[in-house]
């Protein structure tokens, strides 16, 4: 694994493949599935990844920087009006809504929380179908709740790709069971699969 000062900076992406962005939700079990999936991907990651996990404020820095320790990808807390690049994890702040912006870019909301959650995934995943329809994957991981399942209708409905992890299979199995009523997948899948799964979907050109 590369030390975090050796890691590729982050880029402006400009994706000629199928995505502009995967966007994930996770609230139980967050770190720990964090932790699984990210060492399987490459540093060099073509596709920005944005996490919406459910944390209190002032917290996701010190797990940004943490998980930056440990898998080879980039991992950071996502600032306002920060452009957003591939070979890159961003994680919502906490106590803040995050949002995609059409020109590539964060914006963060202080608005009230979305069913009792601020960062809410249901936000950002309404901003990314808003602002990148077809080019989103989007995933939502354990939760004990219904956050995401909205938002992962409305990417569905304008294109999207969307992944959900098999009930069965989460610490907390509420989110996964809530966006599985709200729409039908395009896969339904362990943990163990998704960072191999997620690599066969975004790599630059792939058409599947």
């Amino acid at each position: 694994m590369p030390h975090p000062a050796l890691k590729p900076s982050t880029r402006r992406h400009a994706s000629s493949g199928r995505f502009e962005v995967v966007v994930v939700g996770v609230s139980a079990g967050g770190v720990d599935l964090l932790l699984e999936v990210l060492p399987g991907l490459p540093a060099d990651f073509p596709v920005p990844i944005v996490v919406c996990l459910h944390a209190s404020s002032g917290t996701t820095a010190e797990l940004a920087a943490m998980l930056d320790e440990r898998v080879p990808i980039r991992v950071t807390e996502a600032a306002d009006k920060e452009a957003f690049g591939a070979g890159h994890v961003y994680l919502a702040p906490g106590g803040y809504h995050l949002l995609l912006e059409r020109d590539g870019a964060f914006s963060l909301s202080v608005d009230e929380p979305v069913r009792f959650a601020r960062p809410s995934v249901d936000v950002l995943f309404d901003s990314a179908a808003h602002a990148y329809r077809q080019r989103v994957l989007a995933v939502v991981l354990s939760g004990a709740n219904d956050d995401g399942a909205r938002g992962l209708g409305r990417i569905k409905a304008a294109g999207g790709t969307v992944i959900v992890q098999d009930p069965a299979s989460a610490l907390a199995a509420d989110m996964p069971r809530a966006a599985l009523a709200a729409v039908a997948p395009d896969y339904c899948v362990e943990p163990a699969r998704l960072a191999g799964l997620l690599q066969r979907l975004c790599m630059r050109g792939s058409g599947s």
